[in-house]
């Protein structure tokens, strides 16, 4: 049987607003798709989950930390796969709410490769100073930078999307020798206060880089172990479209995983989440339609979600035989 999974996260509105946005749309491939589909599966986490939805089912995660991509991360980046426990570390902005510092979108600074560098040169040696034997850095790109920290494996850290625009204080890296890494974090961040790169970029409009994220550990024991578990398609790809294109996402031969909703649903702002929802029915949701009519493929699988909830929903060729259901987005707000 031929398949494809659409993988959209946020399509799901808030409820809240649900009925006033998807009386704003204009989505009939994707509303007779919803309708006449059956719901496989429904997934719901805590307000305080160490990862969004999308990303817990994406990775097969169960337990209550970030999943384990610094590996994965790093080969798809092309690093060398190395032992050791290995965090992914992101330089990000901290802004100041009423009485809380809160994250900001990391996709938001628009860090340049040689400003991103700048940075990771001016930490390594308080890496060394605040750790015996010194904490060894790797950078990958401008958003992402790696740290073998064996002692901290133990950490409870949460995926930057799962804390964006919330009280950073819940989302912290927590469990035994946190502090240690609290100590070293505010020495950072005094250095960045106070490093020229970051007035060079609050005097053009640029947001300052005054934090870095630490989550995402994963361990290898020996360079030579089988490292499936660090290898299945959902983690491959979660990696691969956190450094591919932030706005389009990931395409996979059977698998399609779509970014664009991401910005903008994580900044509340639902008048740019109406107009990529939009573009979503031409470019995915309409040939997708075509595509399991003409039997091209038999089956199409929707992964759809918010910040909380996931659903499955699966469509055959048959059921697009059903007539009698009227094409309906409700199933988006529900």
């Amino acid at each position: 049987m031929l398949s494809k999974t659409l993988v959209v996260p946020f399509a799901r509105a808030p409820q809240a607003l649900g009925r006033d946005l998807l009386s704003r749309l204009s989505m009939p491939s994707l509303a007779k798709l919803l309708a006449r589909a059956r719901q496989d599966q429904h997934h719901h986490t805590y307000v305080f989950d160490a990862c969004l939805p999308h990303e817990r089912w994406l990775c097969g995660h169960q337990s209550d930390n970030s999943p384990a991509l610094a590996h994965p991360l790093m080969a798809a980046l092309r690093l060398p796969r190395l032992v050791g426990s290995w965090f992914i570390l992101q330089p990000v902005h901290i802004h100041i709410a009423r009485d809380h510092l809160v994250l900001t979108d990391y996709r938001r600074l628009l860090l340049e490769d040689h400003e991103s560098r700048t940075l990771f040169d001016s930490i390594q040696s308080l890496f060394a100073e605040h750790h015996e034997p010194p904490l060894q850095l790797i950078y990958g790109n401008a958003s992402y930078w790696f740290v073998r920290a064996d002692a901290w494996s133990a950490f409870r850290t949460c995926t930057p999307d799962a804390a964006c625009g919330h009280n950073i204080d819940l989302w912290q890296p927590s469990g035994d020798l946190a502090r240690a890494w609290r100590r070293l974090h505010n020495d950072i961040q005094m250095l960045w206060h106070h490093h020229p790169l970051n007035d060079e970029r609050e005097s053009r409009g640029a947001l300052r880089v005054n934090a870095l994220w630490l989550w995402g550990m994963s361990s290898l024991a020996e360079p030579s172990l089988d490292s499936d578990d660090l290898t299945q398609t959902g983690q491959r790809l979660l990696a691969q479209s956190l450094v591919g294109s932030r706005l389009m996402g990931a395409d996979h031969p059977t698998h399609a995983w779509i970014t664009s909703l991401l910005p903008p649903a994580l900044a509340e702002d639902w008048s740019g989440w109406l107009q990529y929802l939009q573009l979503l029915e031409q470019e995915h949701f309409a040939p997708s339609l075509e595509a399991l009519v003409l039997g091209v493929i038999d089956e199409l699988s929707l992964v759809l979600s918010d910040g909380q909830q996931l659903d499955i929903w699966r469509a055959r060729r048959a059921d697009m035989r059903k007539f009698w259901v009227l094409p309906s987005l409700s199933r988006l707000a529900s």
